[in-house]
């Protein structure tokens, strides 16, 4: 398996610690709470108090009506 340094701040580093369960790996919470296609988990976790920047939570919440909205359209 390759691995990846990635950055990110105090705060992002914080939340990801406090997500952390027993015997988990830094990896592992972000694909349990970040999996592909779990547009609702990240949502919710963006919308949450431990996210750091709130700007930012309603662009993603904005962009997820949208997505949902074009989505209906097409079907």
């Amino acid at each position: 398996m390759s691995h990846k340094t990635i950055t990110i701040s105090d705060e992002a580093y914080a939340t990801l610690k406090r997500r952390k369960k027993e015997g988990e790996s830094f990896t592992d919470v972000i694909l349990r709470e970040f999996a592909e296609g779990n547009a609702d988990r990240i949502l919710s976790v963006v919308m949450s108090h431990d996210f750091p920047d709130s700007e930012l939570a309603e662009n993603v919440r904005q962009a997820s009506e949208e997505h949902r909205k074009n989505f209906r359209m097409r079907q």
